[in-house]
């Protein structure tokens, strides 16, 4: 059964609960162990939506989709290529999307964040699935001139790791089967993105595997599974939005 839980604002404190329909089920304990309905039902236009888990890192992939792969001539990887995005980065549903201080084209990237459930070190592809506690939207943001700018350093923590480039959201979606999922990008109401996960080079189970052989993943930490043909550049006044079907749409304007 399909269940979204937010993390949100009230009275000037963060809490947690269900998304029911348009009202927000507020509960206490743990998301991600014990928790129980604290009674109180909010509109959720009267709450503010925080980022949907707190993480101790996001871990984001690259070459990761075959589509992709194909059109840039990128060899296969044999392993997970991935860095990680730093937690100034991180950020919620409808909170702006800074312009850098520096010159470059910055770039949209409409991914599916794994939600990882329970601590997680050197996990059986077969077990994988029993550490994941849902999915959520997020979007990738690239200053993408810096990347290559210099020939002997590839600059990637940097030109994914500005202030506000990595929104994720609005909800995090229990029980469902992410090779079913479809993954659209939207810039200022028009499509730019459209692919399904399907196309992954490696699947969830495999990627909560492979990376737990090198680093614990904690419950509320996000493996970012890559991106696919269509990323496209966005301008001061632009609003992106990223939608996958059963989590929701993911909105913010940019500049």
């Amino acid at each position: 059964m399909q269940q979204q839980w937010v993390r949100f604002e009230w009275q000037g404190a963060p809490a947690f609960g269900t998304l029911e329909g348009s009202q927000v089920h507020a509960r206490r304990g743990d998301m991600f162990g014990v928790s129980e309905p604290t009674g109180q039902v909010h509109a959720l236009d009267a709450v503010k939506l925080l980022m949907p888990v707190t993480p101790t890192k996001v871990i984001a992939l690259w070459n990761n989709f075959h589509a992709l792969g194909a059109k840039l001539n990128l060899p296969v990887p044999a392993e997970p290529l991935y860095l990680l995005k730093a937690p100034n980065s991180w950020s919620a549903h409808g909170e702006p999307i800074r312009k850098p201080l520096c010159d470059g084209k910055v770039v949209f990237e409409g991914e599916l964040g794994i939600v990882i459930g329970k601590v997680c070190t050197a996990v059986p592809e077969a077990d994988a699935l029993e550490h994941v506690f849902g999915y959520t939207c997020a979007n990738d943001v690239t200053v993408a001139d810096i990347l290559n700018r210099d020939a002997s350093f590839a600059q990637w923590v940097r030109a994914k790791g500005f202030d506000t480039f990595c929104p994720m959201g609005p909800v995090v979606t229990r029980g469902l089967d992410p090779a079913t999922l479809t993954v659209t990008t939207l810039l200022d109401g028009e499509v730019r993105q459209n692919y399904p996960i399907s196309d992954m080079r490696f699947t969830v189970a495999q990627l909560v595997s492979l990376i737990s052989l090198d680093m614990t993943l904690h419950p509320g930490d996000v493996i970012l599974c890559g991106t696919s043909v269509g990323v496209g550049s966005m301008k001061p006044g632009s609003r992106i939005e990223v939608e996958i079907n059963g989590i929701g749409r993911l909105s913010n304007p940019f500049g």
